[in-house]
């Protein structure tokens, strides 16, 4: 992993009409509380204020908002917001499936979820234990309880100088239910027009309370079925694929040495027919098979595959869980009060992104991987997926998660106007996930027997095995089972928090109004700890060798806030924090700022503009993840360059080389940066309308990501062709050449001799 110099990203323009029936302005009082003095601390601000529009744009959606739209899961609610532009992973995308089964994402802005921060009551809750797509920490937003929400606050733009880390996109608090007076049923369900994926949600909310003790609490239950993709016309074939509809290649041979498919003939594909529900079928996929002088271009590759294996996925993941949260408080005296807030969830998670498949592979570290098959003097190469009839039923995913925090502290007020709090926040999120893998040698054994040696000509590892007998047949479940098995992770997450803020909206008068302060300090932990299933750590399963990781690190940071009214119609407001982590040896120290003004010309009219900085700490998994291999492809500049140099690199032989890459966390890193311009206008002339346009532009600064390896090929290509002065573009000596060359294998024997590893 690496820093990458300054990416600045896009100019958003957003324009907002809130009308009663679709959501409210951030802040907005209820019409029977006019009149009244309500002080209420905004996201984006901890000092109090009756004002209902700040220097930054936030977004309110309350639970009549909610429930009017008809959302049914934090998810579904935040994908309706166009602040939430970026690409995430569905539970049902391939990385999701693999990495962060049942976990859901939001991200702000497009700077990836890592870079929203999300908060429950404006606190922070444990990340998801298990890493986006492998790579970096987030948090999970599908196990917060939609019908115990009270509202949910979205502050666009960088906050770190009111919230410390992460919060470079923006800010998401969601405010859970608290002021409740007797017992609340609600019960929903839910079902598709054309089947599948129905869905149960039941939530009881209630509360009770004396002189000086309340409580209030709720609970919800969903049962959420799946939604299989064969249940929909338009994803139950590849025939609904808008490029190429070919089938999926179900059963497959390929020569290395011709560079195209092994025709297994009708009658093979005859004898699995009956597989995937009788769907499986001869067939072809253009310019994969042997060269055609004829025609002076390649003729169709042969295979056995399927049209409709493609529907074995869920569109809608299969969620049961029971969700709790509650706060309750005693009043010591008219100046103090005791508080505690809790909550608790399980879910059971079940999904299926595809069927399992094998291909032979030397080791999950190689990308090549054929061998000299005996029986027919062949450089061959097997692959096949398992169809439902052999696997005893379509195997899903299933996960486990479990998530609980408490909060317990003392509020009140001493002096004319001072307000304090002091709280301990403890959050943990722990999962149980399993899903189905091919453990590798054991399906080696079974479809090719024991090894012969090595072939002297072509360095490839000999097996005898004839294909009719030993690939194109159908398995039994306990043939199946014999080469199979679940991989378990345990994983676990925590955070820990110390905080104490002191407020005064009063401090001192001026001419146009009082100017308020607050001041704030925290000092916490936070770790993680992957637990993965330690054979995945190896070869032992195929096409799948994982990467452990565990850490922690300490927090401390203090900040506070100004805001003063210099006119009747102008207040400035400002924000200073800094903030420190320590994590293995080192230290790594922010300050982060921002400022907004104010200027309201009439009661009705708001023109806002603000300016902010913003970090982000080391990621821990960035930090702390042990070595790993993912697959991927790259462009072999340096053989394109040498074989084929009239060629583009589109058209070379090498173009989109299979490569297995490797990655490992980097305990060197520093924080990444971010600053946000917004300004924006506020029209309010009735409680019946609102309208906002704002304006942001969001820059983010020595961002983490994985090294590219399109980069790497292109600098090792640079280091090693000869140019026409008989030398290369760079000087292979240098630092830059002989790290390149140090991170880049290229095989040394085999079909693939020299092309990269």
């Amino acid at each position: 992993m690496e820093h990458l110099g300054r990416r600045s990203f896009r100019i958003i323009l957003g324009l907002g009409v809130c009308l009663p029936a679709l959501a409210t302005p951030a802040l907005a009082q209820d019409a029977s509380d006019e009149g009244a003095v309500q002080e209420i601390i905004v996201t984006g601000s901890r000092i109090p204020t009756i004002k209902d529009q700040g220097p930054s744009a936030v977004t309110t959606i309350d639970s009549d908002a909610i429930r009017a739209n008809g959302y049914t899961s934090v998810p579904e609610l935040l994908a309706a917001m166009t602040q939430n532009s970026g690409e995430t992973q569905s539970p049902q995308s391939g990385s999701s499936a693999d990495f962060t089964p049942g976990a859901q994402q939001v991200d702000l802005r497009g700077l990836g979820p890592n870079h929203t921060l999300v908060l429950v009551n404006g606190r922070r809750i444990a990340d998801f234990p298990l890493p986006y797509i492998g790579r970096s920490n987030f948090t999970d937003i599908s196990n917060i309880p939609v019908g115990l929400i009270d509202k949910v606050e979205i502050l666009s733009g960088a906050a770190s100088a009111i919230y410390g880390s992460d919060a470079i996109a923006g800010v998401i608090n969601f405010k859970m239910k608290e002021n409740l007076d007797g017992l609340t049923l609600d019960y929903r369900h839910g079902r598709t027009q054309h089947g599948g994926g129905m869905s149960h949600r039941f939530t009881a909310t209630g509360g009770w309370s004396t002189d000086r003790f309340s409580i209030a609490a709720g609970i919800e239950y969903l049962d959420q079925r799946p939604l299989w993709a064969y249940d929909r016309s338009i994803q139950d074939s590849t025939d609904d694929s808008p490029g190429s509809t070919i089938a999926r290649r179900t059963f497959l041979r390929y020569s290395i040495e011709n560079d195209s498919y092994i025709d297994p003939g009708p009658a093979a594909c005859a004898g699995v027919a009956n597989l995937n529900g009788g769907s499986t079928i001869y067939t072809s996929r253009p310019r994969y098979g042997d060269y055609d002088p004829a025609i002076d271009d390649y003729g169709p590759g042969y295979y056995c595959g399927s049209k409709t294996s493609i529907g074995y996925g869920t569109i809608v993941s299969g969620r049961k869980g029971f969700n709790s949260f509650g706060t309750m408080s005693y009043e010591l005296s008219d100046n103090a009060k005791l508080f505690a807030d809790f909550q608790f969830g399980i879910s059971k998670v079940r999904l299926m992104y595809d069927v399992t498949s094998w291909a032979f592979e030397s080791s999950s570290s190689s990308s090549d991987n054929s061998f000299y098959n005996a029986f027919d003097d062949t450089i061959d190469d097997w692959s096949r997926q398992f169809a439902p009839e052999e696997t005893g039923g379509l195997e899903m995913q299933r996960s486990k998660q479990t998530t609980y925090s408490i909060t317990p502290g003392i509020r009140g007020n001493f002096g004319n106007a001072w307000n304090y709090e002091a709280s301990f926040n403890y959050s943990r999120y722990q999962s149980v996930v399993r899903w189905p893998q091919i453990i590798n040698q054991k399906a080696q054994d079974f479809f090719l027997g024991p090894q012969l040696g090595i072939d002297a000509d072509s360095g490839y590892p000999i097996y005898n095995r004839d294909p009719n007998v030993y690939l194109y047949r159908a398995l039994t479940p306990a043939e199946y089972d014999s080469i199979s098995a679940d991989t378990v992770y345990r994983p676990y997450s925590w955070t820990s928090n110390l905080q104490a803020t002191l407020t005064n909206g009063e401090l001192f008068q001026l001419p146009a109004g009082p100017v308020g302060v607050a001041v704030v300090a925290e000092y916490g932990k936070q770790g993680y700890n992957l637990r993965p299933d330690p054979l995945a750590l190896t070869d032992y399963y195929y096409s799948w060798k994982d990467s452990d990781g565990a850490g922690k690190r300490s927090h401390a940071a203090i900040g506070g806030e100004v805001r003063v009214p210099v006119l009747d119609f102008v207040t400035l407001t400002g924000a200073g924090r800094y903030d420190t982590f320590g994590f293995a040896g080192r230290d790594v120290g922010k300050f982060t700022y921002n400022g907004g003004v104010e200027v309201r010309p009439t009661s009705s009219l708001l023109l806002r503009a603000a300016y902010g900085t913003a970090f982000r700490a080391p990621d821990l998994h960035y930090v702390f993840t042990g070595p790993g291999n993912v697959q991927s492809s790259v462009d072999d500049y340096y053989l394109c360059a040498v074989e084929e140099p009239d060629e583009d690199i589109g058209d070379c032989s090498y173009s989109g080389t299979g490569v297995v890459v490797n990655r490992t966390g980097n305990r060197n890193l520093d924080a990444e940066t971010g600053r946000t311009l917004t300004g924006g206008i506020v029209f309010s002339p009735s409680s019946r309308l609102h309208v906002s346009v704002d304006y942001f532009r969001v820059t983010l600064d020595n961002q983490v990501d994985d090294l590219s390896i399109d980069t790497l090929a292109r600098t090792e290509a640079d280091c090693s062709v000869l140019t026409a002065g008989g030398t290369p573009k760079l000087d292979p000596n240098s630092p830059t050449c002989q790290d390149a060359f140090a991170r880049i294998t290229r095989f040394t024997s085999g079909g693939n001799a020299g092309q990269i590893s």
